[in-house]
């Protein structure tokens, strides 16, 4: 897989105010919350722009000062906001119960009629937007959010692919969004503009019906050549270039084994297993896919690719929030070998 080392990279979606109980309160206890944002495709490019690429993230948010709050939010952290649009009434709130032990974390939206949920074709200039870029990603969340954003969706995936960007998605599968029927049909359409695919255990099968064999996401029980199979039949199907899915062993809320499988058509790849113990697991996945992104973009190898991410999305679970702030140095120390966490002076 030949990729031109530019370093512009476009990321399009929702980023929602994300409101969290203090430590591991329930939602009934709590008499405050803990103030953050959170999204998946601004996850990514809190990643890429942690690593030093110019990473630019789309969406449409209110123009009174909870929306500002959110530009800020992504200025703060390197992201640029160029072409965020300024419009509609409100912006999507989610709530979050922060699990321990044998108790899940939970989640609760209040995105209905959020502003980026409202869009329409032909809002965002995707030209301008993505001249003089490489890498386009998204996730199957967007298109969730209605015929409107799965419209744009499209629309921005369809420029990309006819400018020569490489196009990623990630499928991330959301229940309380739509259903595996509307999934299947939109993201079918949208799949044959994608190059590089990510997934899990559950999103393959929810979205397009392919099952890994031998796994349960409730036990935890993981087949490594189920996944195979399912990554065959993603890349035959879409023909696509790469496909990589996280591997979630969940021993319990607090403790995770945590890897991951890469395929890029010729040849599959494991990565190491990481043995976490969690402090925040929102944003995992989009932290693995914010670190592959940067290894193919800078040249690595796929298995260097694919160790890169696996312990940059390692280092998120420790971190509060749903943005990774970890440099590259980091990444590379741990995935060379130094896990063992000592204070560094």
């Amino acid at each position: 897989m030949v990729i031109s080392v530019n370093q512009k990279v476009v990321t399009f979606g929702e980023l929602m105010l994300r409101l969290t109980t203090p430590g591991y309160q329930r939602f009934v206890q709590a008499n405050s919350f803990d103030i953050n944002f959170a999204g998946a495709e601004a996850n990514v490019a809190a990643s890429l722009a942690a690593y030093g690429l110019d990473a630019y993230f789309v969406t449409k948010v209110p123009k009174h000062e909870i929306g500002q709050m959110l530009v800020n939010h992504c200025r703060r952290y390197g992201i640029h906001t160029d072409y965020i649009l300024r419009g509609g009434d409100r912006l999507g709130v989610l709530f979050l119960e922060t699990g321990a032990s044998q108790r899940p974390s939970k989640v609760i939206y209040d995105r209905a009629n959020s502003a980026i949920s409202q869009v329409k074709p032909g809002e965002f200039d995707w030209e301008k937007i993505f001249d003089g870029a490489s890498w386009f990603h998204f996730t199957g969340i967007t298109p969730a959010l209605g015929d409107g954003p799965a419209a744009v969706t499209l629309e921005a995936a369809r420029t990309a692919k006819e400018m020569g960007l490489k196009v990623s998605a990630d499928l991330n599968y959301r229940k309380k969004l739509w259903s595996p029927e509307k999934a299947n049909k939109v993201m079918t359409e949208l799949m044959q503009y994608v190059d590089v695919a990510f997934g899990n255990e559950e999103d393959a099968e929810k979205v397009f019906g392919i099952k890994a064999s031998g796994s349960d996401v409730t036990t935890g029980e993981l087949n490594e050549e189920g996944y195979k199979e399912v990554a065959r039949e993603l890349a035959s199907r879409f023909g696509l270039e790469m496909v990589a899915f996280t591997l979630r062993e969940s021993l319990s809320a607090s403790d995770n084994n945590w890897s991951a499988l890469l395929y890029d058509t010729k040849e599959f790849y494991r990565s190491k297993i990481y043995k976490m113990h969690i402090v925040d697991r929102v944003g995992g996945g989009d932290s693995f896919a914010g670190g592959l992104i940067y290894s193919l973009l800078s040249g690595k190898s796929p298995k260097d690719a694919l160790e890169f991410a696996v312990a940059a999305s390692c280092l998120k679970h420790s971190i509060p929030g749903d943005f990774n702030l970890v440099s590259v140095a980091e990444v590379e120390q741990l995935a060379g070998g130094d896990a063992s966490g000592r204070v560094q002076r």
